[in-house]
């Protein structure tokens, strides 16, 4: 019972700072709807900035009231004036806050490409279209196939959603298996990792197609729950996860990896894969260890 009045308490102290600060936040996204220019840019921060706050203060709520352990490995050079692909694996809706005890106000505030269709979700799809998230369009084979002439416009259209980080640093998430891992799902696919999912090398050269040139790092970013047991967002909450751990590894982006076109060209798509597949064997091998020495 001690635990459900933990996680009770702690998620109405976290709407209530969401509360609090939702409105601001959509009182500039509006402004930025009408401004242009130099007015439109101070929208933005001003916008980055509560968002930056909101985060802050959850840090703070988790920090007084739950006994989560956030051990940080690797994490001494982080800078926010400068643009970082972070590439993670995915476990548990409690990545998103280990992110935010890792980056915020440490990088530049990090974002996800979404689905263009998103942006229509109420309030949120403002929010996100505010924080100047980008908004993705992705066309199937299939439906390239009936409209050639459409070929190459996902990717136009992404890299025009991404042309203000050229005035600004970013911080750009992306998880390769492109869903949360379980055992189940692990079995599902026979993956050959203990750890992970199949790594997707789409995703990542579709963005590294968007924003190669504007990115300056790649974060291959770790989670560990040492216990063994993925915990959800709840258990986190309730004060029943003791430790996670966050590995950090800063490795440089080879300008190879965005030049080439990686739906057509077979050699460009397999040097790509591999660069996926090796990252993946590595990550494996590296959640095994910090299991064994830091668990």
């Amino acid at each position: 019972m001690r635990r459900v009045l933990t996680g009770c308490f702690v998620t109405l102290l976290l709407l209530t700072n969401t509360l609090v600060l939702i409105g601001p936040l959509l009182v500039f996204a509006l402004l930025k709807l009408i401004f242009q220019g130099e007015m439109r840019d101070h929208c933005s921060a001003a916008v980055m900035w509560i968002a930056e706050t909101w985060a802050e203060i959850n840090k703070w709520i988790f920090a007084a009231t739950l006994p989560t352990r956030w051990e940080i490995l690797g994490d001494a050079h982080l800078r926010r004036d400068t643009s970082y692909l972070v590439i993670g694996n995915h476990q548990s809706w409690v990545d998103i806050p280990a992110l935010i005890q890792t980056f915020n106000r440490r990088t530049p505030f990090f974002k996800f490409f979404l689905k263009k269709e998103l942006i229509w979700v109420p309030f949120l799809g403002l929010a996100w279209w505010a924080l100047d998230y980008p908004f993705m369009k992705r066309y199937t084979k299939a439906f390239l196939a009936k409209n050639p002439q459409l070929k190459g416009q996902d990717l136009e259209i992404t890299k025009a959603a991404c042309e203000l980080f050229k005035r600004q640093p970013v911080t750009i998430v992306n998880y390769l298996e492109g869903t949360r891992f379980t055992q189940a799902k692990q079995k599902a696919q026979q993956s050959p990792y203990d750890h992970l999912l199949k790594p997707k090398a789409g995703g990542v050269a579709f963005v590294l197609a968007a924003m190669g040139e504007q990115l300056d790092a790649i974060l291959d970013v770790t989670v560990v729950y040492p216990d063994s047991r993925i915990p959800g967002f709840w258990d986190l909450l309730c004060g029943r996860v003791p430790k996670v751990i966050v590995d950090i590894r800063t490795r440089e982006l080879d300008p190879a990896l965005w030049q080439g076109d990686y739906e057509n060209d077979p050699v460009f798509r397999a040097r790509v894969q591999d660069w996926v597949n090796q990252l993946w064997i590595e990550k494996d091998a590296r959640i095994h260890e910090l299991r064994r020495v830091r668990g």
